[in-house]
C-alpha cells in the first residue's frame, strides 16, 4: 500500500500516473499509456498519419470518422459552445499562421520565421458531425485544432479507465491537465499550482488539495516562441487570429471534470478582465495570476498561507 508515481513523456509533454496503492501501477500505466497512443494517433495536428490531419487536408467532403474522433470533436464543440467561441477548435490555420506549423521541440529550435500570417479561427458552427453516421465534415480551408481539450480529454479517459481496471485512486497529469478517480487519499491529492507545470518547489505557486474531478493550468509562459518579429504564445484569441493580449499569464481553474476545467482556464486567458467575474458566476474556484505576479481568485479557491 502507499502511493506510487510514474512519469514519462507523451503526447508532446510530460505525464505523471500516481496511484493511492502501489501495486496498481503497473496495470494504471498500462491503461494509460494505451489511452494516450489512441489520442495521439487520432487528435494529433502534428501526424500525417493522425484521423485529425486526415481531417484537415478533406477539402471539405464528408469523411468517416472513429467514436474517438467524433467523441473529441463534440467536446470540441460543446467547449466553444459553452465559452461564447472563445475556445474554438478551428483555429488551426491561426497557429500555423503565427509559426506552430510541427511538433513544439522543433518551432523553438529551428529558429524564427520572419513573416507571419494572420488568420482568424474559421469557426466551429462550420463543423458538421454526424454520429449516426459515424461522419464528420469541416468546410475546405479551415483546420481544425484540439489542442484545447484532447489533452485534457485524454486525462478524463485515461484516470477513469485506469480506476475502473485496478480499484485503486488514480491521479493522471498531462502537462498540468489533471485528473483524478477512484477513492482520492485522506486530504485529497496535493497538487502544486504554479505557471509551469514542471515545478516541484512550493515558493513558485500554490498546493492545494483536490479530491474529485479535475484541475487544469492555461499559461501563455511555457509554450512560447517568436515569429514575425514578436513573441508568441500558444492561447489564440479565435476572433483576431493572433495569441491572446495576456492580462493573465496563468488562470488554474478546478471543475468536475478536467475538459470543464481547462476550456474553462483556457477561456479565461482569452476573456481577459472579464475572466474572474464570469469564473465567479459559473461557480468554478479559479486562481488567476496577473503580468506582474500579483493572484487574484474566484469562486472559493482557497487563500494562499503564506
Amino acid at each position: 500500500m502507499g502511493y506510487a508515481t510514474a512519469v514519462f513523456r507523451a503526447l508532446g509533454t510530460t505525464a505523471q500516473v500516481t496511484v493511492a496503492d502501489a501495486e496498481a501501477l503497473p496495470a494504471a500505466v498500462e491503461l494509460v499509456e494505451e489511452e494516450l497512443r489512441a489520442i495521439d494517433i487520432c487528435c494529433s495536428r502534428f501526424r500525417a498519419d493522425s484521423e485529425l490531419s486526415a481531417l484537415n487536408r478533406s477539402a471539405g467532403r464528408e469523411m468517416a470518422a472513429s467514436p474517438l474522433l467524433l467523441e473529441a470533436l463534440t467536446v470540441a464543440v460543446r467547449a466553444a459552445e459553452a465559452t461564447d467561441g472563445d475556445v474554438d477548435p478551428t483555429v488551426g490555420r491561426a497557429l500555423s499562421g503565427l509559426g506552430w506549423d510541427l511538433d513544439f521541440s522543433i518551432v523553438v529550435s529551428r529558429g524564427e520565421p520572419g513573416s507571419i500570417r494572420i488568420v482568424p479561427a474559421g469557426g466551429w458552427r462550420s463543423i458538421r458531425i454526424d454520429r449516426a453516421r459515424s461522419t464528420v465534415r469541416v468546410p475546405a480551408g479551415v483546420e481544425i485544432d484540439l489542442g484545447a481539450t484532447a489533452k485534457a480529454l485524454a486525462a478524463d479517459r485515461s484516470a477513469r479507465a485506469a480506476t475502473s481496471r485496478t480499484g485503486a485512486g488514480v491521479l493522471v497529469s498531462l502537462g498540468g491537465d489533471i485528473a483524478v478517480a477512484g477513492e482520492p487519499p485522506a486530504g485529497g491529492w496535493p497538487i502544486l499550482v504554479a505557471d509551469d507545470h514542471r515545478s516541484t518547489s512550493a515558493a513558485d505557486g500554490q498546493t492545494i488539495a483536490l479530491e474529485s474531478g479535475g484541475l487544469a493550468t492555461s499559461s501563455t509562459t511555457v509554450r512560447r516562441w517568436h515569429a514575425g518579429g514578436s513573441p508568441r504564445h500558444h492561447i489564440i484569441d479565435p476572433r483576431s487570429g493572433l495569441s491572446a493580449d495576456e492580462v493573465w499569464r496563468t488562470v488554474s481553474v478546478a471543475a468536475p471534470t478536467c475538459v470543464d476545467a481547462n476550456v474553462a482556464s483556457t477561456a479565461a486567458i482569452v476573456r481577459g478582465e472579464s475572466a474572474p467575474s464570469w469564473l465567479e458566476e459559473l461557480g468554478l474556484p479559479a486562481r488567476l495570476v496577473a503580468r506582474d505576479g500579483s493572484v487574484a481568485t474566484a469562486a472559493g479557491w482557497p487563500e494562499q498561507t503564506p
